[in-house]
């Protein structure tokens, strides 16, 4: 049988999957009546362009493949700035560490593109790096000022007492020591910095660019999303009013939604991995139950192996102890092993050592079930990053 694990990246798989294939459908239809008028119209112009100065269509057509190699390399029919003097590198650079990757510009030499292999594989990891701090430190602030919210809150209520005593802190701190913020709420108030920053920038964008606005905030989504289509780029023009101003908020609203953005991100996976769960433990509702039932009618006075897991609510520092084989729950009727006895043993011993540890090292970590319920236990990542700094936080004002 598979384990929780494994279901979870089976069943992930295969949404992404039908997501993609659903997404595929929708831009198919969308966009591919227009790729095939503007088809239309371009043989219809290419055909008048040859008929009008006598020009063969094989000719034509070599000297536009001549231009779509000086289009790669840079050259435009505007004129625009030079893409590789200090600054359009410096904005390259910007584009390869962030993984945007617009693709306006390309290195062309062999040795640019062997430094950019070594160069952006330092430079990815680095920026990868400072995103979770960024992370962190973005959850930190979060917690915190949720947390004093929620103290008002109960205040207002007369659950905690008025008190401007800084002794009395303690027992107020202790009394919200398992509270953490909804992955909900931490979701929205991301959305809303993101929505921010982007209204922003796009208000930017739209007067200096010469871009529409609904076109500007879709620049702003591509790129903090670092997906980075390349059709729309901005400070590419020679000259612009006010240009230095222009493109350090142009680096500052990239900088700022980048991060915003992947913060979303793993707040948007954390409520992905709960709904994954919520129909594991539906499907599992459905068809392990009657299984199960049928297993202990059937095999009621034996000694059952320990595959069943237990349906109670256990805390992230069990997680690991539980999948031990003894974890299964045994009806009142069945016998035990003296092996399964010694092991149920040992599993006691080894919560209480380290519960016992934690308290003489002075950070105990109380969680009860509402840490499960709010998606932020277990993960790798910048997902541990959040579940570390979101329990530090619901204990350390």
């Amino acid at each position: 049988r598979l384990n929780a694990d494994n279901a979870r990246f089976l069943l992930l798989a295969v949404l992404i999957l039908l997501y993609m294939l659903c997404g595929a459908a929708v831009f198919s239809a969308i966009e591919l009546p227009t790729e095939r008028e503007a088809k239309e119209l371009w043989e219809a112009r290419l055909e008048n362009f040859t008929r009008r100065h006598n020009l063969s269509r094989a000719e034509l057509r070599h000297f536009l493949r001549e231009y779509e190699e000086a289009n790669v390399a840079g050259i435009r029919v505007d004129d625009i700035r030079p893409r590789w003097d200090f600054t359009g590198a410096f904005y390259f650079v910007g584009t390869v560490v962030s993984t945007i990757g617009f693709g306006m510009t390309t290195p062309a030499t062999v040795g640019g593109k062997i430094f950019l292999i070594f160069y952006g594989l330092i430079g990815c990891a680095g920026t990868i790096l400072f995103f979770n701090l960024f992370l962190e430190r973005l959850i930190t602030v979060i917690a915190y000022v949720m947390k004093s919210c929620h103290e008002r809150q109960l205040r207002r209520k007369g659950v905690l007492p008025h008190s401007s005593r800084r002794g009395s802190g303690t027992s107020e701190v202790d009394s919200l020591a398992g509270w953490k913020p909804s992955v909900y709420y931490v979701m929205l108030i991301l959305c809303v910095a993101s929505l921010i920053i982007s209204c922003c920038a796009s208000a930017m964008y739209t007067p200096i660019e010469g871009w529409s606005y609904f076109d500007s905030l879709y620049f702003c989504f591509v790129a903090f999303s670092t997906i980075g289509f390349g059709d729309l780029v901005s400070s590419q023009n020679t000259k612009y009013e006010s240009q230095g101003l222009y493109r350090f908020g142009n680096f500052v609203f990239i900088l700022l939604g980048v991060c915003c953005i992947y913060s979303l991100f793993n707040v948007i996976s954390i409520v992905i991995k709960q709904s994954i769960n919520w129909i594991l433990k539906k499907l599992s509702c459905k068809c392990c139950h009657r299984c199960q039932r049928r297993l202990f009618h059937s095999r009621r006075n034996v000694v059952m192996p320990g595959n069943v897991r237990n349906q109670r609510n256990i805390s992230i520092e069990t997680d690991a102890v539980n999948e031990s084989d003894t974890d299964g729950r045994r009806l009142s009727g069945e016998m035990i092993s003296m092996r399964d006895f010694l092991a149920s043993n040992k599993v006691s011993l080894a919560i209480m050592q380290k519960q016992l540890s934690e308290t003489a090292n002075g950070y105990p970590r109380q969680m009860n079930s509402n840490s499960k319920q709010n998606g932020f236990s277990g993960g790798v990542g910048a997902l541990a990053i959040m579940n570390n700094r979101l329990a530090e936080t619901s204990v350390n004002r």
